[in-house]
């Protein structure tokens, strides 16, 4: 028999959005409904493709305290999906865990929610056919160490067996240590289909039994990486008893992206500005009518480095970008320079002053990782030259990297390598 489920995870419903300033009301508007409209998505999704059942592998709440407005949103779509006669299979996870204050203790008919004590294990029947049978835990508090997975064993009987769990696979160190388990100990649980939570990114760890999937988060929450780019759940097809294939649906209504612009032939500021808003139009037509949150940097070398570097010209910039996009589907959420004027760097490399050495020093700390990450390590907890931890608000690589940057090329201009006169 074939059949489809869907599988989301980390709904974060009502969350509050993190590192996004200085918005205008329309975007702060949007920002606070995307995360429940990403969840009516996946109802509207498990109904339009007549999926057997509905996994939700936790964090379906932002935080214990669990909002009036997230509660009762997230009642009112599992009322539509029990009429619909599609199963519903529900664990908690560290942001929602069970001992969480409960607005809503009675869901409708075919809604399962694990409990915290023992794995459980539920049938999913159609037409007195076994389709699947789910297993799955939830937290029953915020700090859970345990490695969940071990508790996990498969029973005998027909169909699909599915384990539903909210966990850090691997011990990912970008993520919580939340039962931190390896792709052993999920093996050996002898499930078919893993459906995981807890890691924002889309990523399928294994294909093939058992199928390990992360569907990432149904709407990004910030600007950091992991949480850029499309979000939304998987839907599973299934035939024979077996996973044939793992389809993601996008399904955020607020869009991060990071957009890199090379200034490299730019002749001023109009011809920056037009080339700007040609890139976000680009990134709109294909983004299917979803708001997008813009965070663009500036890199390359160019004639209007200078203009960006004289009169507030970054600011003025943005604020001319946001003025124009206001009541459109883009924010620009921020501006970043790291461009540099046209100079010889290997020039500078071979002089052998301090410059020159400033120069090899910041490019070999952006080289080399583990160099980069003590170092951010170390500014963070006080320990680099004052005022540097105020600039890194956290161990991110990448975010590093573009601050390493901006400061040299600052460095520079004071040093007087770069410095143009204003005019």
């Amino acid at each position: 028999m074939s059949f489809c489920f869907v599988h989301a995870a980390d709904l974060h419903l009502d969350t509050p959005f993190e590192g996004v300033s200085e918005m205008s009301g329309v975007v702060a508007e949007k920002l606070r409904d995307a995360s429940l409209e990403a969840f009516d998505g996946v109802v509207r999704l498990a109904i339009d493709r007549r999926a057997a059942f509905v996994l939700l592998a936790g964090d379906l709440y932002d935080g214990a305290e669990r909002g009036v407005r997230a509660q009762l949103r997230f009642l009112r779509g599992l009322g539509v999906l029990s009429s619909a006669g599609i199963p519903v299979f529900v664990v908690h996870g560290n942001h929602d865990p069970v001992g969480g204050w409960p607005g809503v203790r009675e869901w409708p008919p075919g809604v399962t929610v694990f409990g915290s004590d023992q794995v459980g294990a539920f049938p999913v029947t159609r037409d007195g056919v076994v389709l699947a049978r789910v297993y799955g835990i939830s937290y029953g508090h915020r700090e859970v160490a345990e490695n969940l997975a071990l508790r996990f064993r498969r029973e005998e009987g027909p169909g699909l067996h599915i384990g539903l769990l909210h966990c850090n696979v691997g011990d990912d160190p970008a993520h919580g240590r939340y039962s931190p388990c390896s792709l052993d100990d999920l093996d050996r649980a002898g499930m078919d289909y893993w459906a995981l939570g807890h890691v924002h990114k889309r990523q399928v760890l294994r294909e093939g039994r058992p199928w390990v999937v992360y569907p990432g988060n149904t709407q990004g929450r910030s600007p950091k990486p992991s949480e850029r780019g499309a979000k939304g759940a998987c839907v599973v097809h299934v035939e024979g008893g077996e996973v044939r294939s793992v389809e993601h649906v996008d399904l955020d209504r607020v869009r991060f992206v990071a957009l890199d612009v090379d200034v490299a032939g730019v002749a001023d500021l109009g011809a920056l500005r037009v080339r700007l808003v040609a890139e976000v139009e680009a990134l709109t037509a294909a983004a299917g009518g979803r708001y997008l949150l813009v965070r663009c940097t500036l890199r390359g070398r160019g004639a209007v480095h200078t203009d960006l570097r004289c009169h507030g010209g970054v600011d003025e910039l943005l604020r001319d970008l946001r003025d124009e996009t206001y009541e459109g589907s883009v924010w620009w959420e921020g501006l970043r320079d790291v461009t540099r004027s046209e100079i010889d760097l290997e020039a500078v490399r071979g002089r052998g002053d301090f410059a020159a050495e400033l120069l090899l020093r910041a490019e070999g700390l952006v080289a080399a990782e583990a160099e980069l990450k003590s170092f951010v390590e170390t500014a963070l907890r006080g320990g680099a030259p004052s005022g540097v931890h105020r600039h890194l608000a956290s161990t991110d690589v990448a975010e590093a990297k573009a601050v390493i940057e901006e400061a040299l090329v600052l460095a520079l201009d004071l040093l007087g390598e770069e410095s143009e006169a204003c005019t």
